[in-house]
């Protein structure tokens, strides 16, 4: 008896030294270590090279993993920094151990067409030895040549894909529809959606939606249709908001309220509730339509669902009561935009002095303006020329 209830407490006394030690280690852990992004984004200006952080980053005994370069440039892309992205791309490429990658390549050679244009992208694709001319590759440098809207090289280079079987995405058709919206030929897009599906390529969302811009840019109001209804049968695709949103503008601009008002809808249902662009860009068509109640109706769900307004969405909100006339709502939102704690953005207050310039409230909008001077809030720049006509009358 004496020894089992020895060997309990012995049992017992190890388990509270393994339940203190572990407590301590949870408790003592160290905080994780900063991120290679973390320490790169506060860097701010797009003029910086990140280079030299990234160098220091490594000489501080850190590693510099090949997924952080690569979100590091997808980041900047995104944010349209293209010369600090392709800065980081050629460090990686000639001074890190990362092997490059054809899609690395095809980054590379996007951001040197962005940067330096399409003659350099093709100094490089030239460059590259033949395992490294893929798809993303020939699909990067076509990309370069729509962007300037070369109009022989692209549809060549495109051929010369389709000829290699490297045409087996939607994206090389998307680039050579893009090239055709680009340049005013949109009664040629339907064509290339064609082909691509008789090539057994399927198209994608944004095939569709160029497509049916083509038809809505030319008021071709059946046409959309009948693409529209193909693209909601297809078992590959889910029509997004994006799509009923433009949709929903052709049928504004074609003065097809009711059609409008419906394609408004359904974009509202495929709408991600987080999503403050998409909100945007309802609130805006809703403007266009002079629907005030939907448009407030949908300013008070992106409030619930995303929490804060960002400057566009002031801009945007302002703009649609301006047209309205409702411009005693229009200076009660410029007030709750000032004491959002947003920063300033002389566009926002803009919207409402043009409405004033407009109504003729000339004496309205010298207020204003004398409001923010006084507040130290004076534009940096001449916006749509509201400043320099009302200043202008008060001999400023």
């Amino acid at each position: 008896m004496g020894s089992a209830l020895f060997s309990v407490a012995n049992r017992l006394r190890s388990a509270l030294r393994f339940r203190h030690w572990s407590s301590s280690y949870c408790t003592k852990r160290a905080p994780p270590r900063p991120s290679l992004q973390s320490t790169i984004w506060p860097l701010g200006h797009p003029s910086i090279s990140l280079v030299p952080e990234i160098e220091r980053w490594i000489d501080k005994g850190n590693s510099a993993r090949p997924v952080e370069l690569r979100n590091v440039v997808r980041e900047l892309r995104k944010r349209r920094r293209f010369k600090q992205a392709l800065e980081v791309s050629e460090w990686m490429k000639n001074k890190s151990k990362i092997t490059f990658m054809p899609s690395d390549h095809a980054v590379q050679l996007d951001l040197i067409g962005e940067v330096h244009g399409s003659a350099s992208a093709e100094t490089y694709f030239n460059s590259l030895d033949e395992k490294n001319k893929t798809e993303k590759t020939y699909g990067a440098l076509l990309n370069c040549y729509v962007r300037e809207r070369q109009i022989e090289k692209s549809l060549s280079h495109m051929k010369k894909m389709k000829e290699m079987g490297l045409a087996f995405s939607p994206l090389p058709y998307n680039d050579i529809m893009c090239l055709y919206t680009n340049t005013g030929q949109h009664e040629k897009v339907p064509s290339v959606l064609a082909e691509m599906k008789n090539n057994g390529v399927y198209p994608d969302n944004f095939s569709y939606r160029i497509c049916i811009n083509s038809y809505g840019t030319r008021s071709d109001i059946y046409g959309m249709e009948k693409v529209l209804e193909e693209m909601e049968h297809q078992p590959q695709i889910v029509v997004d908001w994006n799509t009923y949103a433009v949709v929903a503008s052709i049928y504004i601009k074609a003065e097809l309220v009711e059609k409008a008002v419906s394609a408004l809808k359904k974009a509202e249902e495929k709408l991600d509730k987080r999503h403050g662009p998409g909100y945007n860009q309802l609130i805006s068509l809703y403007g266009h339509l002079e629907n005030k109640s939907e448009m407030r109706r949908l300013w008070d769900l992106q409030k619930e669902n995303c929490k804060k307004y960002i400057n566009r969405d002031y801009t945007t909100m302002l703009g649609g009561l301006v047209k309205l006339g409702e411009l005693e709502e229009a200076e009660a939102l410029l007030k709750e935009w000032e004491s959002s704690g947003n920063a300033l953005d002389f566009r926002v207050p803009n919207v409402l002095l043009t409405g004033y310039r407009h109504k003729g409230l000339l004496e309205k909008a010298e207020a204003l303006l004398d409001d923010f001077v006084k507040k130290g809030k004076t534009p940096l720049r001449v916006v749509g020329g509201s400043w320099p006509r009302v200043t202008r009358r008060k001999g400023r």
